[in-house]
């Protein structure tokens, strides 16, 4: 394990700079409606019954006001987010230039995460104004949540079908790299047992 950690290097092309770029824009469209929706005051309607926007809506917890209620709700969320971030942040910097998908996807969270932490930070709760039908209930969320949706659901994707490391390969390209893979794998082990034999 420590051996293949040592091997990790840094993997930052220029697709991970346009996305850093990306994350930065996403960032700033999310701190922007929000002050916006409050300035402003938005109420409107997108779609009747489906999204509708109304300024006004505070959530001091997370996804469907999970925690709201407990006074360590907030610093347990920000400590969260901040692991996070450390996290994805540090597998995008070394994940390997080919895997767009999967980049693209920890910019999306990233930017969501920033963008509900500087809520929490500044107001100790996450400024929403979307609100959406979900199963018959209307839930209020903001662009950062969307980011976070999005690339949650790109990630599971990818991972799922796309990837060369993917769990149940759908494309020409990742079920190559898994045979090649396995094909590797299987030389090593034999390279290991003539190893072995030639030292008995």
């Amino acid at each position: 394990m420590i051996e293949k950690l040592k091997k990790l290097k840094i993997n930052i092309g220029w697709k991970s700079l346009v996305l850093i770029g990306v994350c930065v824009v996403l960032v700033l469209i999310d701190l922007l409606t929000k002050i916006f929706e409050e300035k402003y005051n938005w109420n409107f309607t997108v779609i009747p019954n489906f999204i509708e926007v109304e300024s006004g809506s505070r959530n001091p917890g997370c996804a469907f006001s999970f925690l709201a209620d407990s006074s360590w709700g907030q610093p347990f969320l920000i400590a969260m987010t901040f692991i996070l971030l450390a996290v994805i942040i540090s597998v995008f910097i070394v994940l390997p230039e080919r895997f767009t998908f999967l980049k693209v996807a920890i910019c999306l969270i990233t930017a969501g995460a920033i963008g509900n932490l500087v809520d929490r930070i500044a107001y100790r709760e996450v400024r929403d104004f979307v609100g959406i039908n979900m199963f018959g209930r209307m839930v209020s969320c903001n662009f950062a949540d969307f980011w976070i949706v999005f690339g949650t659901v790109i990630a599971v994707v990818d991972m799922l079908f796309i990837n060369e490391w993917a769990v149940f390969p759908l494309t020409k390209k990742a079920k190559a790299a898994q045979k090649a893979r396995e094909q590797a794998e299987k030389a090593e082990k034999e390279e290991s047992a003539d190893d072995k034999n030639d030292a008995e």
